[in-house]
């Protein structure tokens, strides 16, 4: 120890103190679930007496020499997140690092895609938008004191205790359909958005709590499924073309699908808003330019990315320890309703 003392402490010192090879050292600290409990102690306690887990921290969270952080995105042939992007890349440009952008859409198996680089700490920071990855893809990134910050924006894991920006997803919805109600719609349907994602639920849930506040009910055969696609949009226009119990308005949970809706019913001859009103989510920028314009919930997806990167960087420049001491710091931040041609008192 007195000659590692001299020096910079190697990961051959560690693999030589606990008795094991640099690979499995390596291992331990990249993807610690695939080594045994005993070897991970056994590594993890060379560490701290070689004091080599304390040069790797400052390397990585403090000098930043990656010079780098990695944003995870869902689908990024999804416009909706180029905005969010573009407000992060204006905070991290500002503070002289490189935005590292990975698309994390399932493959053909149903895996998420999940970057190496971001598996073995290869940036100094993450801001992940994509709240359907598995939890220990997340975790599993080496020991606490190792692992680069992470920050969730717009989609989050409950399950994960780290920082959320986002909106109130329930309350923006309760404000799109008390529009309609406003209008005089009693008959109000809802295109929903992928099964267990955190956003579906919360804007279902605002949905239909605003429909029960004033005695009514949002009838199943109304609640059509969808996975924030237009085809998912225009299969729900199907759906309500073939029904004889038609709603009268229809809330989605987002744009993209509100104008799949949209645009089959028009090449169906349904006239929107005269026959059927639709609300979206999103305010993407074609919104306002659908023919009709479409009323929708306006998110500030600039300031969005811009207010993650800005937490990100706070956590960057934090001890280890002190990023997990008390709750985690969550932004809500305030929505308002585009109001536009797509909606219209019911016929009738």
């Amino acid at each position: 120890m007195e000659e590692i003392a001299s020096r910079a402490p190697s990961i051959r010192d560690v693999a030589q103190a606990a008795g094991v090879s640099t690979a499995t050292v390596s291992r331990t600290l990249t993807t610690p679930d695939v080594v045994s409990k005993s070897t991970r102690e056994a590594v993890f306690a060379a560490i701290e007496a070689t004091g080599y887990r304390v040069n790797l921290a400052a390397r990585n969270l403090r000098k930043r020499e990656t010079g780098a952080i990695a944003v995870l995105v869902p689908n990024l042939a999804n416009p909706f997140f180029s905005r969010i992007l573009a407000g992060i890349a204006e905070v991290m440009m500002e503070a002289e690092l490189n935005v590292l952008i990975a698309d994390t859409k399932p493959t053909a198996g149903g895996e998420h895609s999940f970057p190496e680089y971001v598996r073995q700490n290869h940036v100094d920071g993450i801001i992940v938008l994509d709240g359907k990855l598995r939890h220990e893809k997340l975790l599993d990134r080496g020991s606490p004191d190792i692992r680069a910050p992470m920050v969730f924006a717009c989609e989050w894991i409950a399950s994960i205790g780290r920082p959320v920006v986002t909106v109130d997803n329930q309350e923006a919805s309760v404000r799109a359909v008390q529009h309609l109600l406003k209008l005089g719609h009693r008959k109000i349907g809802h295109i929903c958005g992928p099964q267990e994602n955190v956003l579906s639920s919360s804007r279902l849930e605002g949905a239909l709590g605003a429909m029960q506040s004033v005695g009514l009910r949002m009838k199943p055969d109304w609640i059509y499924p969808g996975d924030f696609s237009l085809q998912s949009g225009a299969e729900a226009a199907k759906q309500w073309v073939r029904s004889d119990d038609r709603p009268t308005a229809v809330f989605a949970a987002c744009d993209e699908m509100a104008l799949g809706f949209m645009g089959e019913l028009m090449r169906r001859k349904v006239r929107v808003p005269r026959d059927v009103s639709v609300v979206g989510f999103d305010d993407l920028e074609m919104a306002a330019h659908f023919v009709p314009a479409l009323t929708t919930v306006h998110q500030p997806r600039a300031t969005m990315g811009r207010a993650a990167a800005r937490m990100l960087l706070e956590r960057m420049r934090m001890r280890p320890e002190d990023r997990v001491a008390g709750p985690a710091p969550r932004i809500i931040l305030p929505v308002k309703l585009a109001e536009r041609e797509s909606t219209a008192p019911p016929p009738g």
